[in-house]
Parts: structure tokens; C-alpha cells; sequence
């Protein structure tokens, strides 16, 4: 394998990076002669041009050792940390992905240093193999699988991984305390049909400045419909934000394309426990989609593993907020002590600037398996994207813990479905009927257990009709437990929506879940 000097190997970035010969090299340290600074810009006038080329979707074929690598192989092999490739007087570190196992599409990775761009060669001394055995040199050009910004996170002398770009346009990123689990992408393209996966080719990060408190990331997506140009500004902390600055090219008419996508995991829980052979009872990175729409309206819907293919949609105009939130915070529901699910990250999605007629689409795709993501959530403009349209939004994504000062009423916390049938009575009340049964804690619901009367329950369906519904405090949650009974034909569906009100007002989130007979 081919060995570099680490000394020269960064010494050879700036060289390669500037692309001067030793006199223009001088030259350029006259301020009125020096190339102007990379920035943005410059990734955006990339992506117009790209997108004004043909799509190159070719893949540089990996050498035999690193192509069949299976995951645990290809975990094996660590970047070397002990000099990572950002200068050492900031608080962020940057580690290297190797290409192997899935991650076969070589991803281009740039420093900025002073306005320059200097691209990161690639060399075996920069990771550690690990028990693999990689025979003959690898190509000097292999290139990476992608990168992570580590970060005093959760202690001030402990460099934690906070963010990490690595397949397709998929990153993920942690706040203090956290564990990976959903991912937020650059960018979905007809997510629940024939999905086209867009990648970044490219990244450019600015390096931070001493005490810096924010990491910017530039990237260069491609794809067979549109090419962009994103700008990252990580903040990391109990809440880790990153500010998106995206702008896309349409290659060719887009009909569902999806802004600000995230991808999450459910396989079971209280509402679907079709797995029943598992001694944990729920599995899922996210267990809702929260959604804070344009008219002020705070909407919950709890996931499910669907045995078809499902789409919702959620129309609206300039949406205030939407996200995959993990809300069982209980260890006790998980039962695992190695993926520590109730640790999961929730993130919320603020829109800058009003992204105008619209809709949230909620893809729900069955699995049997907890290492799939069969969960896509994104908002989708209402017009089609015509060839080439730019477009140019922003929107900030934070990773959560506890999402109840997201809103100011109170939450739909948990989600039961059960036959209807009298209290200490194995009878069926309604034969063909369907029960749910909701908790709703926070908010004001505590002032109101003193005289439950004053609260009443709002349900409404689609289709169908609700046979009955009523209301129970429930002391363990400080809040209330409402129920209704759904009876609809066989083979039918409807949208089921239930909401608490007290003193004029609605007291909680509007609870939302289809249901089909």
C-alpha cells in the first residue's frame, strides 16, 4: 500500500490545492494579486454549470479488497486521529471515511485555509486497516467515502463525532447526550416510488478559527434530475443546529421532489406490534411526525409499518415546522442496552423565508427488519420543478431530546389500538369496530385533573363513523386518556383526528392517523 509523510502529505494539499508554480506562488502572497477567496458562490456557479452537462452516473470500479468488504470489514478500517486534518487551534477535528462495503462512489473533500481550497490527496497512512489484508497499492486517486467534524461535546476534553456526511446525500448529526439514529439528507426525489438517489460529489470545509463556535461545510450534489449547491453551518451543542443554504438546478421536470428530507427507522410500537417474537417490545428511531402548519396548527402522527407501501400528505402553505421526533424517552419500552433507542435524536425542520403552497409527505414502506430506513419525511413544493429552474431556500434542523418546548399545548404522547369492550369484560362491544386510545400530557392538562368536566373530547373521521368516545384522567401522565371507537366497511379507510378542548380553546396537538378495515 502507498505510504505519505503526513508532513508532506499537507504540505503537498496547499501545493496541489493552488495549482502555482513556486514564482505564481509568491506572487499570490501580493493581497492585491492573490486569487479571490472560495465560497459559496463559487459551489453554486458548480452546480448551474454541472447541472448544464450530461449526468455522469459512472462509478470508478474499487479494487477487489476493498469492493467485497462487509460492513463489520469495512468498520475495521479507522482513520488515523492522532493528526486529523484541520488545524489544531480550533475546537473541531476532521476524520475520513475509506471507500468499501456500500460506500463505493468516491467523494471529493476540500479544506479551506485562507480563502484557498486545498483537496485532501488520499494515502494508506492516513487509516489504520485493522485486521484486513489489502493487497498491492491502492490508487493514489481512490479518493473518500465521505467525512465527521468531532467536537468537545459532551465533556470539555473529549472529542465527540457530531456530524458525519457519508452516502448518497444522507448526514447525521448529534446534540449532547445523543445516539445516532434518523439521518436528514441533502436533498429526496419521488421518495415512496421510483426513488432517485442524489449524491454529493464534493465538499469544501472552512477551517475554524480558534474558539470557534460553529463549523461551515460546503457541498456539491449531484443527480439525474438536479444538481445543487449546500452551505452547512454546524452549531453544536445540548441542541445541535445546522443553518441549510441550498440551491438547486432541475436537469428535468421534478414532480415530487423532497426539501429538507429525513429518513428514519420503525418497526414496532405501542400502535403496531405486528412482531411479537422480539423480548423487545418497540423498535424505532423516530416513533411521530410532528407538524407545526401555516395556519398555527400543531398536528401529531404517530408512525406505523404498514403491510402495503403508504403515502400521507399534509397540504399547507409556508409551513412553520415539521419533524421525526423519538418522543418514549423510557428505557423500559426498548429494553436494549446496546442501541439505547430512547436515546435517539429527534430533528425539527424550521423553513426560512416561507416556502409558499405545499405539502409534508410522510412515506411509510414495510419492514421486517430494525437496519432499514422505511421512513421518509419532506416537504414538497406544489408545482412541479421545471427543467432547468433554479431554486434557492434555507431552513435550520436541530437534534432534540425533549420536544414539549416545541409546543405550547399539550402533546399526544402515546398511541394504543385495542377491540372495544367493557370495562373487566372480554366482550366485544362493537363488532367490527376498532378503538384507539391516546394519552395527552402537558400543556395546561394538569390544572384541568382537578375537574376533568371542563375538558372535552374532539374526534372526527373521514369515512365511517365514531360509535363512541370519552375521556379519563389519567394521573401517571398528569394529563388525560382519550378514546374512541371507529367502525368503518371492510376494505374502507379513513383519517381519524383527535384533539382536547377546555375553556374556549384547543388544550393539545390535533392527534392524526389513518386507518384502513
Amino acid at each position: 500500500m502507498q505510504d505519505i509523510n503526513r508532513r508532506t502529505l499537507l504540505a503537498g494539499i496547499v501545493a496541489a490545492s493552488s495549482g502555482l508554480a513556486p514564482a505564481m506562488a509568491q506572487q499570490s502572497a501580493d493581497p492585491a494579486k492573490a486569487p479571490p477567496s472560495f465560497g459559496y458562490e463559487d459551489v453554486v456557479k458548480r452546480a448551474r454549470d454541472l447541472a448544464g452537462a450530461p449526468f455522469d452516473a459512472q462509478i470508478p470500479a474499487l479494487p477487489d479488497s476493498l469492493a467485497h468488504l462487509d460492513f463489520d470489514a469495512w468498520r475495521d478500517i479507522r482513520f488515523k486521529s492522532d493528526k486529523p486534518l484541520l488545524e489544531a487551534g480550533g475546537p473541531f477535528r476532521l476524520e475520513l471515511f475509506h471507500l468499501g462495503h456500500l460506500y463505493k462512489r468516491p467523494v471529493t473533500v476540500n479544506i479551506l485555509r485562507d480563502g484557498l481550497a486545498l483537496p485532501v490527496p488520499y494515502a494508506a497512512n492516513l487509516f489504520d486497516y485493522g485486521h484486513n489484508k489489502i493487497e498491492g497499492a491502492l490508487p493514489i486517486n481512490l479518493g473518500f467515502a465521505g467525512f465527521r467534524l468531532h467536537y468537545p461535546l459532551n465533556a470539555p476534553h473529549v472529542m465527540d463525532e457530531v456530524i458525519a456526511f457519508l452516502g448518497a446525500s444522507y448526514f447525521r448529526f448529534l446534540g449532547r447526550g445523543q445516539r445516532y439514529g434518523l439521518s436528514a439528507r441533502g436533498l429526496a426525489i419521488n421518495a415512496g416510488g421510483q426513488e432517485e438517489f442524489p449524491f454529493f460529489r464534493e465538499f469544501w470545509i472552512e477551517t475554524p478559527a480558534a474558539g470557534a463556535e460553529r463549523a461551515v461545510v460546503h457541498g456539491l450534489l449531484d443527480g439525474e434530475s438536479a444538481t445543487g449547491a449546500f452551505r452547512f453551518e454546524i452549531y453544536p451543542g445540548m441542541d445541535t443546529s445546522v443553518e441549510v443554504t441550498a440551491t438547486l438546478f432541475a436537469r428535468r421536470a421534478i414532480a415530487t421532489l423532497g426539501m429538507a428530507p429525513l429518513s428514519s427507522m420503525f418497526l414496532a410500537g405501542k400502535n403496531d406490534r405486528r412482531f411479537d417474537d422480539d423480548f423487545r417490545t418497540e423498535l424505532h428511531d423516530s416513533d411521530g411526525l410532528l407538524i407545526h402548519a401555516g395556519s398555527g396548527e400543531w398536528i401529531w402522527r404517530p408512525l406505523s409499518n404498514p403491510a402495503q407501501p403508504a403515502v400521507s400528505t399534509f397540504l399547507d402553505k409556508d409551513a412553520r415546522g415539521f419533524g421525526l421526533l423519538q418522543r418514549d424517552r423510557s428505557f423500559e419500552h426498548y429494553q436494549d442496552l446496546d442501541l439505547a433507542y430512547e436515546l435517539r435524536p429527534s430533528y425539527w425542520v424550521e423553513p426560512r423565508e416561507g416556502w409558499g403552497d405545499g405539502q409534508i409527505s410522510l412515506v411509510e414502506l414495510p419492514t421486517s427488519d430494525e437496519t432499514n430506513d422505511n421512513i421518509v419525511a419532506s416537504w414538497t413544493p406544489k408545482e412541479t420543478v421545471a427543467p432547468g429552474r433554479m431554486l434557492t431556500y434555507g431552513y435550520r434542523i436541530t437534534a432534540l431530546m425533549n420536544d414539549a418546548r416545541l409546543t405550547p399545548g399539550a402533546r399526544a404522547i402515546s398511541t394504543y389500538r385495542t377491540h372495544p369492550h367493557a370495562l373487566g369484560s372480554a366482550e366485544v362491544l362493537a363488532p367490527g369496530a376498532t378503538r384507539f386510545l391516546i394519552d395527552f400530557s402537558g400543556g395546561d392538562l394538569a390544572y384541568f385533573l382537578s375537574d376533568p368536566t371542563l375538558v372535552e373530547i374532539v374526534p372526527t373521521t373521514s369515512a365511517g363513523r365514531i360509535t363512541r368516545s370519552f375521556l379519563a384522567p389519567n394521573a401517571h401522565v398528569r394529563g388525560f386518556r382519550a378514546a374512541i371507537d371507529v367502525q368503518i366497511d371492510p376494505g374502507q379507510s379513513c383519517d381519524l383526528r383527535v384533539f382536547l378542548k377546555g375553556a374556549n380553546r384547543a388544550l393539545t396537538e390535533t392527534w392524526t392517523f389513518p386507518w384502513r378495515a
